[in-house]
């Protein structure tokens, strides 16, 4: 039976595709900026299962554009915070919430661990962000993938492509010459924006470990990509049925 909070999806989607939907597994990696209010949207279309990975906690700095960040929720763990959310907003979301940080092995063993229905790819170190990104290739899992949206103001310039029609974007840049090295050219399907990112609003800093440095970032940006991510998956989730 389909809930009374999800009535006007159904009204908009049907009751057919809703029950799908509840019925789909979704994993996401990252819950910033971008990830968190992608799992959220995912959530709130109507998503019945879902995984949520993070093992970073909420620093007060998170408060202008993430989520779970409140003065209440300064120092909880991002994963735990959102979960609750979650859980709040769908109380039969069956919600998996794992407190690490995925590379190399860890990455390979979650992957492995049941099936996905949808991967999705909101993290900002790039290391695991490609390893990520492979082990999904190499095991035909969907996938979409976010690149950056700090030091951008310009929500109107936000497109959806392949990771090898992307340009000006450095993160993007980073990643395609990653994967490049691994012999993936083309078939990532990305969220990106090519408006060129003040290099005077970057600093360099140990504070910003394990990246090297931080961006500036404006409230609305992050949750702009996050939002669009999250139509990617629910709009190939409803195509593949």
């Amino acid at each position: 039976m389909i809930p009374y909070w999800m009535s006007r999806t159904e009204l908009m989607l049907g009751a057919e595709t809703i029950n799908s939907l509840m019925g789909k597994n979704v994993l996401i990696v990252g819950l910033g900026g971008v990830g968190g209010i992608c799992a959220e949207m995912i959530v709130r279309a109507g998503v019945g299962k879902m995984t949520i990975v993070d093992n970073d906690t909420i620093d007060p700095s998170n408060i202008n554009r993430q989520i779970p960040a409140l003065h209440s929720t300064a120092g909880m763990p991002k994963a735990q915070v959102l979960g609750s959310r979650l859980k709040d907003i769908n109380p039969e979301l069956d919600l998996t919430v794992l407190e690490i940080f995925i590379k190399e092995d860890l990455t390979r063993d979650l992957l492995d661990s049941t099936q996905w229905d949808y991967v999705v790819d909101c993290i900002d170190t790039l290391s695991a962000k490609t390893f990520l990104i492979k082990g999904c290739i190499d095991r035909n899992l969907p996938i979409v993938s976010s690149m950056g949206a700090g030091g951008k103001v310009d929500p109107s310039q936000i497109k959806v492509t392949d990771i090898s029609k992307t340009y000006i974007c450095n993160l993007a840049r980073y990643v395609r010459k990653r994967l490049q090295s691994l012999g993936i050219k083309k078939g990532l399907k990305v969220v990106f924006s090519p408006e060129k990112a003040d290099q005077d609003k970057i600093i360099v800093t140990e504070k910003a470990f394990p990246k090297k440095s931080l961006i500036g970032t404006l409230s609305y940006m992050p949750a702009m990509f996050g939002c669009t991510v999250a139509s990617v998956v629910i709009r190939d989730l409803m195509a593949t049925d």
